[in-house]
């Protein structure tokens, strides 16, 4: 989701054909950020570069393909191609790009900022296939990671498509998208709720998240709806799968000359209660929503020599969409990133985190 107009301002991109080299590594050794969350640190390698000739900008989505390598998904813009890049990344951190696969339509043309906004990814390891969300209908589109040709898509319940197809409203659908350690369970998860759910009186929205049942590189079906309640103005933007019980959850929002807040929760699915059949989540009682705990909240984290290009509470916070489990850590934690969409921006910038996160 884009959380700025288009600016005037031309953004300055470096035309790069080799993968990129990773800086920006934290200044003062990281630190903690919350009793479960240890900042690790950040590098800004990426940030308004380019790979192969196409903006390495507007990074909406991650997903781990081993210990050290990741998919990062374009939420693109215009008429620049649908495209996901190939990420070698270390927990110090670094990062850089080392491929780039464009996404076409079954005709073999490439998707555009016109028919696709990219916001959620899984890749299906075994099959060299990704899953993408577009927000723009919703849809779940399935792709070749080999040549980026669409193969597929899974069904998406008639209510969840934009008004006046539906009931969600434009560029609040599906922000996310994450597959159990099975990968027989995926996860798309509303940015805002379906109009009859709505906003309550302290400005929680009232979310869904589609839970489908299926195999890797096979037919995936909705098999269960959860609700989800955010913290006060704030919104639902990513997901990631724990294990059978429990996932995280990272919810954002940007106020003009203050800036961004991010936080990052553990999400229960213990007795989660199926809301399929409920035409409205205003009236459910607080028991059918999920239960969240915060893990983190960023602005808490070390700035670690972070500079921000406008305001901001604490200059480490940008406009956070990606999130990832990565492996386990000595003392039991786990690896988490993050990673920031700069909407292709001059006063943005596409960031990304190290943490180590005790998921108890």
């Amino acid at each position: 989701m884009r959380w700025h107009k288009p600016l005037a301002a031309a953004v300055v991109l470096t035309a790069l054909t080799t993968p990129l080299t990773a800086a920006a590594a934290p200044q003062d050794g990281g630190g903690s950020c919350s009793r479960d969350a240890r900042f690790l640190g950040f590098s800004d390698a990426l940030d308004k570069t380019a790979f192969e000739g196409q903006p390495v900008a507007g990074l909406s989505a991650l997903s781990m393909t081993g210990r050290s390598s990741a998919v990062a998904l374009v939420d693109n813009v215009g008429t620049t191609p649908a495209r996901v890049f190939d990420l070698d990344i270390s927990s110090e951190p670094t990062i850089s790009v080392d491929g780039m696969t464009i996404l076409r339509r079954p005709d073999g043309t490439p998707y555009t900022g016109a028919d696709f906004d990219g916001e959620g990814l899984v890749v299906e390891r075994g099959e060299r296939t990704l899953l993408a969300t577009s927000e723009r209908e919703p849809s779940i589109r399935r792709f070749r990671l080999s040549d980026g040709l669409q193969v597929g898509s899974l069904p998406v319940p008639a209510r969840f498509q934009v008004a006046p197809a539906g009931e969600a409203t434009t560029n609040a659908t599906f922000e996310s998208l994450a597959v159990s350690p099975d990968e027989r369970s995926l996860y798309a998860g509303m940015e805002g709720p379906l109009a009859p759910d709505g906003t309550d009186a302290d400005g929680r929205s009232r979310n869904r998240i589609i839970r489908y049942a299926g195999r890797p590189g096979h037919d995936y079906q909705p098999v269960a709806q959860y609700a989800y309640q955010t913290d006060p103005g704030l919104s639902l933007v990513e997901l990631a799968v724990v294990d059978r019980d429990e996932l995280l959850s990272m919810e954002r929002a940007f106020v003009p000359g203050v800036g961004n807040t991010i936080r990052v929760f553990t999400v229960s699915l213990r007795k989660a209660a199926d809301v399929t059949a409920r035409a409205s989540l205003a009236d459910a009682p607080d028991k059918v929503f999920l239960r969240k705990e915060l893990l983190f909240d960023l602005v808490n984290c070390p700035p670690s020599g972070a500079v921000a290009k406008q305001p901001q509470p604490n200059p480490l916070l940008d406009n956070v969409e990606a999130l990832a489990l990565g492996g386990h850590l000595p003392g039991g934690r786990r690896q988490l990133y993050l990673l920031s969409d700069d909407n292709n921006g001059a006063t943005q910038i596409t960031r990304f985190y190290s943490l180590a996160v005790d998921l108890r």
